[in-house]
């Protein structure tokens, strides 16, 4: 027999030992709540109640209670409806995991947050807390719910309640030391996850909170795919640009492309092509040519996209002409360095406000990006799976849309004259892609056409009579498209 949801809670508790600097009903001013009062408030789906079961110094327990109304809930607009007797007719306003995740935003936006107005040391802090939530709707056994909190230092039990709509019923206890705001975030995320659904339409605006509630938790969970595809419905176009945004809190320590040439052997040609250089001088060669494309088109406020440690910008700096440089990467890492190279902590305003680095994806727009007069990709698209480049293109060209595009790529041609590869090798382990002259002319007049630029091509690097050069460029312009490309 199926059993339907019309109600579902959380309880918090927060413990507190004599020797703490807190007490326990100091979750008062965290979920800014007062113990003594009963808190009620309609939502779409009915009604939550927060209310508080115990309140002494070493224990504090809050309980939020939805108490879900059926015919509230299809009241509401919803995108995905197929008609008004099917509103009324399925199972899906009684499932209320994501009903749940409703509540407790509405409830505890400023906690989830990390705020509170008068106890803002103890939201920053880890503290003892149990939290209980069910009954829940699960499209899995007690091993996936152990999956999705145990990686995050929950210890965990989950107890059956019964059987519902999506699968098991469960009610799930888990404890940790956890500051308020990431477990409220954390339940947050992946409470729908559990059932596999949501009553609410999902587009960009859910990536976008996805990312501000999940941040780093989510982009090193094990289970980080699974619990983006069910938090996006499945629509893997969106669940893309999430993980694209996600790869912002990789910090890890690769080393960079010429280290790694270097240390693979990939970096010197054959010895019977004698007009072929070593890779630092192409490196060196290539940059210059970019800085000079940009002092050509008197460009002034420039993107650096992919910037790294900030080689291209070292070389930008030294013109005047470039007014406002901003440098944007995925990796911590490289920002981390790039910030320590040009002592910009330690710098005066003038150098803090021409220059600036920021975290960002590659394939995701950004109102960062836009009123920008060029944008530079060196060796930066092969770095990502094609299949997500249609999404670097609308968010650069399509919604950022500088008048000057700069972009670099490896020609996987001139690959053959590299004895260390092997054929189909490509020349750094990171690469998804390699294209041949013919490849890369064929994109950039796709774009150029989609997206209403000129484009110009050219290859970068000394060139063999059959195989080009090893890396080719192009320059798209807009507002540019009659000045002259060295």
């Amino acid at each position: 027999m199926t059993t339907y949801l019309l109600t579902m809670q959380l309880e918090l508790t927060l413990f507190a030992k004599a020797s703490d600097t807190y007490v326990a009903t100091d979750l008062g001013y965290l979920l800014h709540k007062n113990p003594a009062r009963v808190f009620s408030r309609a939502i779409s789906a009915g009604t939550v109640t927060v209310f508080y079961s115990e309140t002494t110094e070493t224990r504090c327990t809050a309980v939020l209670y939805v108490d879900v109304d059926p015919i509230a809930l299809v009241r509401g607009k919803n995108k995905q409806d197929s008609g008004l007797l099917d509103q009324y007719v399925n199972t899906r306003p009684y499932v209320a995991n994501s009903i749940l995740s409703v509540a407790i935003n509405k409830s505890f936006a400023q906690s989830m947050a990390g705020k509170s107005k008068d106890r803002q040391a103890l939201a920053e802090q880890s503290l003892s807390f149990n939290a209980v939530v069910g009954p829940v709707d699960c499209q899995g056994d007690e091993e996936f719910v152990l999956s999705l909190f145990e990686p995050l230092g929950y210890s965990c039990s989950v107890n059956s309640v019964g059987k519902g709509v999506a699968g098991n019923l469960f009610s799930i206890h888990l404890s940790a030391s956890v500051r308020l705001a990431d477990l409220l975030n954390q339940l947050y995320v992946l409470i729908p996850v559990l059932d596999n659904s949501k009553h609410w339409w999902v587009d960009e605006d859910e990536v976008e909170n996805l990312f501000n509630k999940g941040g780093p938790w989510l982009a090193q969970h094990p289970k980080r795919d699974l619990i983006t595809k069910r938090a996006l419905k499945h629509r893997r176009e969106l669940a893309d640009i999430l993980l694209d945004r996600l790869s912002v809190f990789d910090d890890s320590q690769e080393p960079t492309e010429e280290e790694a040439n270097i240390t693979a052997g990939k970096t010197q040609p054959t010895v019977a092509d004698t007009r072929s250089e070593p890779q630092v001088r192409l490196h060196d060669q290539r940059l210059e040519k970019v800085a000079q494309l940009l002092q050509q088109h008197a460009v002034n406020r420039v993107l650096d996209i992919g910037c790294g440690e900030g080689k291209l910008i070292k070389r930008l700096l030294k013109n005047p002409q470039f007014t406002n440089i901003v440098g944007v990467d995925p990796s911590i890492r490289s920002l981390r360095k790039a910030r320590e190279i040009f002592y910009l902590e330690d710098a005066g305003l003038a150098l803090n406000e021409r220059l600036q680095f920021q975290l960002g994806s590659l394939t995701y727009a950004d109102r960062r990006l836009r009123g920008f007069d060029a944008a530079t990709l060196v060796e930066v698209i092969e770095h990502i799976d094609q299949n997500r480049l249609i999404a670097l293109e609308r968010s650069l060209f399509g919604d950022a849309r500088p008048g000057l595009i700069i972009v670099t790529t490896p020609n996987s041609d001139y690959n053959a004259l590299f004895e260390k590869l092997s054929a189909g090798e490509f020349r750094h382990d990171d690469h998804r892609f390699e294209w041949s002259r013919e490849e890369f002319n064929a994109w950039c007049n796709k774009i150029a056409s989609e997206y209403g630029y000129n484009v110009h091509t050219e290859p970068l690097g000394p060139v063999d009579d059959q195989y080009g050069a090893p890396s080719q460029l192009a320059a798209f312009t807009v507002d540019m498209a009659g000045a002259q490309i060295a």
